[in-house]
């Protein structure tokens, strides 16, 4: 749990605010409106983004806001309909394109995120800070980014540590909860995290069997076949990029190293 809130915030403002005219220009068109998950639990999007919030008997605990506009909606949205105040703010990891915003939080609410997140935030960007919450009352898992929910990890699996990725998916898979809320997409539920997981194992598995064997990128990227498992969609497709970030990690190339297992 991070405990300064104001110190945290701040940092946000300044190694966050990276935003262009065209962007500035698609969010004053963003989609937002708040539906109800289950009880007091609550989703609202901001275009493709999506996070959650709890409202408890003293308090509204919001988690990622997104961005600055998203954020100042949200918070209008709740003092209207709850009239309660804010008082956490949950970040489900350090990427700016979810947590930007939680400066407009900060006149009442304390942060809390991973204790690598304050680090990453303010002075790289590697993703070994994530985090779940799990609603037990409303048997809701909400996770952002690495369980796509009848689609395929973003682009080149960047931030990404594919070994401690698969496992994070078993514990995910030995949660008590039956809807997953993601971070983008539909929600789903457990079998979407199984599907996703065998999806990651073969893919991965034959990645790291081409490379021991000597293979290069381009002849492992003809040689995959997924013939076992698909995503829970059907489909059995492989991005060009996802395959050659496996690649990429099978040898212990890049900065987000994946060692190649013995």
């Amino acid at each position: 749990m991070v405990r300064d809130p104001a110190r945290l915030l701040a940092a946000i403002v300044i190694s966050l605010q990276l935003v262009t005219a065209s962007a500035g220009l698609a969010q004053s068109r963003a989609e937002r409106a708040i539906t109800q998950i289950s009880g007091d639990l609550y989703r609202f999007p901001n275009n493709f983004h999506y996070s959650v919030f709890l409202v408890t008997p003293d308090s509204i605990i919001p988690t990622d806001p997104v961005n600055k506009e998203a954020a100042r909606w949200l918070k209008g949205e709740l003092t209207r309909r709850f009239a309660q105040p804010v008082k956490f703010l949950i970040f489900s990891n350090d990427h700016a394109d979810h947590i930007s915003g939680g400066e407009v939080f900060a006149d009442t609410a304390v942060v809390v995120a991973h204790e690598k997140a304050k680090e990453a935030i303010v002075r790289k960007n590697y993703s070994d800070n994530s985090i779940v919450m799990r609603f037990p009352t409303q048997k809701t898992l909400f996770a952002v980014d690495f369980i796509p929910v009848k689609s395929l990890p973003y682009r080149d699996l960047s931030d990404s540590y594919i070994d401690p990725w698969i496992e994070s998916l078993k514990r995910v898979e030995a949660l008590d909860f039956e809807t997953l809320v993601p971070g983008h997409g539909p929600k789903g539920g457990k079998a979407d995290v199984r599907a996703f997981r065998g999806y990651m194992e073969e893919l991965w598995g034959q990645v790291v069997a081409y490379a021991r064997q000597g293979k290069s990128e381009a002849e492992i990227k003809r040689a995959i076949t997924m013939e076992n498992t698909g995503n829970g969609a059907g489909t059995k497709i492989i991005y060009p990029s996802i395959s050659k970030a496996c690649y990429d990690r099978s040898l212990g190339i890049t900065d987000n190293i994946g060692v190649l297992p013995s």
